[in-house]
């Protein structure tokens, strides 16, 4: 019998969205809809599984849980690349990993833009403040006008870039490489990352994480911004310095923030974060729609279906840069 278990599947639908089937009446796919908390949970666990399938980023396998883990023979990571996995002990034990195909630009950046549209004017306080008998206690702004700042301008950015032309805002743009023609490819100008802190009414961060990235908005970011700015963070949560962030919020130093990312995840009840009042918070939802997990949960079955066939497919080799 070959055993796969499918991790941290929070919503219960890794099951119904693919065919686990196809792999044969030898084979025995288990879900787990919580999150394997420490070293010990996860190895006991998992000892009597040859598949691991991880969504995304979300569990860590480092190499001391890999060693606990004598029967694994193959770990698929859905997504087009991982961070979460030790590559290179996993590949020491004779143990491949292979990636998925699928990607989730669309659906990440209407997130974001939904979390910008929802800052902009007040839309969860003011459903809260509708269902406890109040009426208009907040005022917001329109979008029309303002400025918008991109930093990153990959596949995401690109989409949210286009939906702040469609809006009628003044769309701004800074990454390492970004060139004035390409960024203009999307209605965006290029400034500089300092201009654009000053200039922006909403920043939204689309930057892959990278030592070059990781808290690249810290405390002195915050002091360049607007104190009527909004920051919008679906990326990834290092990229911020969470510390400075919280600051920044209860002081004033900026507006609002949206954040779909944590430097935790899941983020602990006990949080700060949690009760701070301007600041809008989703669990990590950007790429968890039903088109997007389907397709990862069957591109996962396609992959240990080769896998098992004898010619495994999308093998990854190292870390991304």
């Amino acid at each position: 019998m070959l055993r796969i278990a499918i991790l941290d599947d929070y919503q219960k639908v890794a099951l119904s969205l693919a065919d686990w089937g196809r792999l044969g009446a030898d084979t025995q796919a288990v879900s787990f809809a919580h999150p394997l908390s420490g070293a010990d949970e996860a190895a006991a666990a998992l000892a009597d599984f040859d598949v691991l399938v991880l969504m995304r980023e979300r569990m860590e396998v480092p190499a001391a849980l890999l060693r606990r883990l004598p029967r694994l023979k193959y770990i698929v990571v859905t997504g087009s690349h991982t961070r979460s996995v030790d590559v290179a002990a996993a590949q020491a034990q004779g143990v491949p990993v292979s990636l998925t195909v699928s990607t989730v630009s669309a659906s990440a950046a209407e997130l974001a833009w939904a979390l910008i549209l929802a800052l902009a004017r007040n839309v969860v306080i003011e459903n809260r403040n509708m269902r406890e008998g109040r009426w208009q206690t907040e005022v917001g702004f329109r979008l029309e006008g303002r400025t918008l700042g991109i930093l990153g301008l990959g596949s995401l950015g690109q989409r949210v870039a286009r939906y702040g032309v469609a809006f009628g805002m003044d769309v701004i743009a800074w990454s390492a490489n970004l060139t004035a023609d390409r960024a203009r490819e999307f209605g965006a100008g290029l400034v500089s990352k300092d201009d654009l802190l000053r200039r922006s009414d909403v920043i939204s961060i689309h930057l892959k994480l990278s030592p070059r990235t990781r808290g690249l908005i810290g405390a002195a970011e915050f002091s360049q911004m607007k104190n009527t700015a909004v920051l919008v963070n679906t990326s990834r949560g290092p990229i911020v310095d969470e510390a400075a962030l919280i600051d920044a919020l209860r002081s004033g130093d900026i507006a609002r923030a949206g954040l779909d990312v944590y430097d935790q995840e899941p983020l602990p009840a006990d949080h700060p974060l949690r009760g701070i009042a301007n600041v809008l918070l989703t669990p990590h939802i950007g790429f968890s729609v039903e088109e997007g997990l389907r397709n990862y949960y069957q591109d996962a079955v396609s992959v240990i279906a080769a896998w098992r066939a004898g010619a495994p497919v999308n093998v990854y080799t190292g870390f991304d840069s």
